[in-house]
C-alpha cells in the first residue's frame, strides 16, 4: 500500500503561519531552538538529518546548507532564504559555534523543542511534508521536489503531486 498524505500530516497555511510568529518571537532569547525548527520548515530535512549539520556543511557564499541523505536518499544542498540565513548567522556569532555540529542535540530533545513550539497536534516530521506540498504548489516540479528531498525515486516523490492535485481538482469541482 502506498503512503498517502493528508491534512494532519502537514501545517496547514494557518498553522505554519503561527508557528513562524512563535519562532520570532522567542527568536532572540531561544536562538538555537528557533532555528533548529526552522531548519525544519526551510529544507524539508528530517529530524535526523538536521542533527547531523555540521557547521562546514554551511556555505556562506552561496547561503545554503548540504544535507546528508539518510534511509537511501541522497545528499543535497539547500539554498536558504536570505532572512533566515542571517539569523543562521546571528546563531553561529553568538553561540561562538565554529566547528563541529551546528547542533549538539540529543534526538529525545528535539522532539522536546518541537513539543514546546508546535502549533497543533502534529508530529515533526509534519515539516518535511509541509516544506514538500509548498515547494510543489509553487513550482509545479515534481523532479524539483525530488531533489529537495533526496528522493532516490520519483514514486516517493508523486504522493505530494497526487495530494495538491487531487484537493484542487475537487475544489473545482465541487464548489
Amino acid at each position: 500500500m502506498r503512503y498517502s498524505l493528508n491534512k494532519n500530516k502537514y501545517l496547514l497555511d494557518p498553522e505554519s503561519q503561527a508557528l513562524e510568529i512563535l519562532l520570532s518571537r522567542y527568536f532572540e532569547q531561544d536562538t538555537r531552538n528557533c532555528i533548529l525548527l526552522w531548519m525544519g520548515l526551510k529544507t524539508g530535512a528530517r529530524a535526523q538529518e538536521i542533527l547531523n549539520i555540521k557547521v562546514g556543511d554551511l556555505s556562506s557564499y552561496d547561503q545554503t546548507v548540504f544535507i546528508r541523505g539518510l534511509k537511501g536518499s541522497n545528499d543535497r544542498e539547500i539554498p536558504l532564504q536570505k532572512e533566515f540565513y542571517r539569523k543562521l548567522e546571528f546563531f553561529l556569532r553568538t553561540s561562538k559555534i565554529t566547528q563541529g555540529p551546528l547542533f549538539d542535540i540529543s534526538y529525545q530533545r528535539l522532539y522536546q523543542i518541537w513539543d514546546l513550539y508546535r502549533p497543533c497536534k502534529k508530529n515533526f516530521h509534519s515539516l518535511r511534508h509541509t516544506f514538500a506540498i509548498n515547494l510543489y504548489k509553487k513550482t509545479r516540479d515534481l523532479r524539483l521536489v525530488q531533489v529537495a528531498l533526496g528522493h532516490r525515486n520519483i514514486n516517493n516523490t508523486m504522493i505530494y503531486a497526487d495530494y495538491v492535485y487531487s484537493k484542487e481538482e475537487l475544489r473545482k469541482l465541487i464548489l
